[in-house]
């Protein structure tokens, strides 16, 4: 699998969990998902309505040697909050090429299939599809 060493890293880090601890992991992103840079506005970002809670994003392609993420979503919203943060950690400041090299079942290495719904899931593949289209 082609992954860029930050989100090779995070998948690593899951890898080495079991059970409950992953849950716990997947939690600990949510709390660091990245404020928004204050000439972001959530309103000029895109909507991901795939995703069961509101999460919003935006690509900064400008520097396609060095992509921006940006993401917004709730705090009541742990789960998608740690999908994004996820995703920011992984491939926030990576190459274009590299992010579109990602697979889009990527997420199936992260361990979490049996612990949340595939709808959830399916809303972070939806996340990585939507930036991989802003890319291409």
């Amino acid at each position: 699998m082609s992954l860029p060493a930050p989100l090779a890293e995070v998948v690593s880090d899951f890898q080495e969990v079991e059970g409950q601890d992953k849950l716990a992991m997947l939690l600990e992103f949510a709390n660091e998902l990245p404020d928004l840079p204050a000439d972001l506005e959530e309103a000029a970002m895109e909507p991901v309505p795939e995703c069961q809670s509101p999460l919003f994003l935006h690509v900064d392609s400008g520097d396609r040697d060095r992509v921006r993420l940006f993401f917004s979503a709730p705090a009541e919203a742990p789960t998608t909050r740690g999908f994004a943060s996820i995703l920011a950690a992984g491939l926030d400041g990576q190459a274009a090429d590299d992010i579109l090299a990602v697979p889009d079942d990527f997420y199936t290495d992260l361990g979490l299939a049996a612990l949340i719904s595939p709808l959830r899931l399916r809303g972070m593949s939806a996340m990585l599809s939507r930036i991989k289209r802003r890319l291409r």
